[in-house]
């Protein structure tokens, strides 16, 4: 059986391909560099992290991107001996703009190298590359309309303005021919996420429908014409979790279909496991697959029968899930960071954070403040379990109040816990809690310490997190055993739905190591090791 989520933990807007008996997909990474991440596997039960294909300025600079910004809903397909990554760069999300620019990238592996990108338009977000069977290539997206209400008014969600298609020509690297809105949605609202698929003559169009919170949808149609008229599925939503609210898999939505070797056929969709009692997913939103038939009537639905996305569902093959390990420890003796970790916005890390200045340890440069949008000292790996510790060990002799290094539970910059290293006028090296408990959009500070925490004047200091569910604790060493620190903190808050709601953060929470020197000096901090360990969910 597959086990869902496929991919947990902050892996949202799922698009997969198929090339041979290897599987992959692709999800949005927003605000976190490199861009993209991309999937791999022979089996749809077992999945790695093989590329994420975005790292070089080039192709992505993010720096002043707002929180939530970035990349959205990249679209991964094969054709003519190519990857084409199609992919979004969102500058402004608040208020009636949307500044999207979409982009296409190719390679002729996974592993690269890939090209410089080609801007294709900008008229709205979620794009998609369809290559037919002709060799003509189509490009999807949704349209932005900003002249509008907004949500709500008559018709529903005029913002979501519909599907766009116009012809792309590789040749000419760029859009020819007339652009045609082929579809405005259900009145389910919100239609986003285009992709296309060809079956006996059909193009089937799915989309993403309802918003990314708790009413969304996979809607489709068909048409015998690739530019319309589609018509809707007779159930109108393929997926969606909107009449479950007790379904373990909530927010069901925007995926693609794949068809196995064998004929087989499955729909990816993103997901999210909130905490029990409580509307926040600190895991953001993931991946899920879902094995799908074709009716006598000629339209997918989900095999085991209405909309409803399951835990467990069939494997194309007999296959063992592999196990995951309890605990993942980190040493920073390679050349390059380990794969699990990114940071935030810039193509420039070596302004961040260096693997070669003092070997063994993560050096980072202390720089802007612990939120900025363009040149934060943070790298951080997903939390992928609701129940977990990390730990971090840190050698760090700030001189004033302004340079500070530590271990950051953290979503964007009003959603974070930070416990750190800093200076006080009256003790000298001290340890502090910074928290922003989903204050927006002003991003005050809370200090849950009375008082900071007197640390030795030199050596090394441990720090540690410990979340279960919608608790966090932080704890330290300081030359002797592991103690507390600080009351409990609201872990629930880093999350998708925290602060100002389900529609206003996409990403999901993150453990890692963070320094900042707001005087401008550049101070360094170096972390010698870093630990992810799972316990019971």
């Amino acid at each position: 059986m597959i086990q869902n989520p496929i991919l947990p933990g902050f892996n949202p807007d799922p698009s997969i391909c198929r090339v041979g008996s290897d599987y992959y997909i692709a999800t949005s990474t927003f605000e976190w560099y490199p861009g993209v991440q991309i999937h791999h596997s022979t089996d749809l039960v077992n999945w790695r992290l093989a590329k994420r294909p975005l790292d070089r300025a080039a192709q992505l600079d993010m720096r002043g991107n707002p929180d939530s910004g970035g990349v959205w809903a990249p679209c991964l397909s094969f054709a003519d001996g190519l990857f084409w990554l199609v992919y979004t760069d969102v500058k402004r999300l608040d208020g009636n703009f949307k500044d999207a620019h979409n982009y296409i990238v190719t390679a002729p592996a996974i592993e690269g190298p890939w090209s410089d990108p080609v801007h294709v338009n900008s008229s709205g977000f979620d794009p998609s590359l369809f290559h037919d069977e002709d060799g003509r290539k189509w490009f999807l997206n949704m349209v932005w309309n900003h002249v509008s209400t907004g949500i709500g008014g008559s018709p529903k969600h005029p913002s979501f303005a519909g599907i766009l298609l116009q012809e792309y020509d590789p040749e000419a690297r760029k859009l020819v021919g007339p652009v045609k809105n082929i579809f405005a949605g259900s009145p389910h609202g919100l239609v986003e996420g285009p992709h296309l698929f060809k079956r006996d003559g059909w193009y089937y169009l799915t989309t993403a429908e309802g918003g990314t919170g708790y009413d969304h949808a996979v809607t489709m149609a068909r048409s015998r014409r690739i530019d319309g008229p589609y018509e809707l599925h007779p159930e109108i939503h393929v997926i969606t979790s909107k009449d479950a609210p007790t379904a373990v898999l909530q927010r069901a939505g925007h995926g693609q279909i794949v068809e196995t070797p064998d004929g087989d056929f499955y729909h990816t969709h993103l997901c999210s496991r909130p905490l029990p009692g409580l509307r926040r997913s600190p895991l953001g939103r993931e991946t899920a697959i879902q094995k799908c038939v074709w009716g006598e009537d000629g339209w997918l639905r989900l095999a085991q029968g209405g909309p409803v996305p399951q835990i467990e569902v069939p494997s194309p093959v007999a296959t063992t899930q592999r196990a995951e390990p309890e605990s993942i420890s980190y040493d920073f003796n390679g050349p390059d960071l380990p794969l699990d970790f990114q940071w935030l916005r810039t193509p420039h890390p070596e302004r961040l954070f260096s693997l070669e200045e003092r070997p063994g340890v993560l050096r980072l440069f202390g720089r802007e403040s612990i939120g900025s949008w363009y040149e934060q000292a943070l790298v951080a790996r997903r939390q992928q379990h609701f129940v977990f510790r990390a730990e971090t060990e840190l050698a760090f002799t700030p001189e004033h109040f302004q340079q500070a290094a530590g271990l950051t539970h953290y979503y964007n910059r009003h959603k974070f816990h930070f416990l750190g290293v800093t200076h006080d006028a009256r003790h000298g090296r001290v340890l502090t809690i910074l928290s922003c408990p989903g204050d927006w959009p002003d991003g005050r500070l809370r200090f849950p310490l009375a008082d900071p925490l007197p640390l030795s004047a030199d050596g090394p200091i441990g720090l540690a997190a410990e979340v279960d569910g919608a608790t966090l604790q932080f704890w330290y060493r300081d030359g002797g055993v592991w103690t507390k620190v600080g009351p409990e903190l609201d872990a629930s808050v880093i999350s998708d739905e925290g602060g100002r709601g389900e529609h206003g953060s996409f990403t999901g929470a993150f453990v890692g190591m963070a320094a900042f020197d707001t005087s401008g000096a550049g101070k360094s901090a170096d972390f010698s090791r870093f630990a992810y360990m799972r316990r019971e969910d």
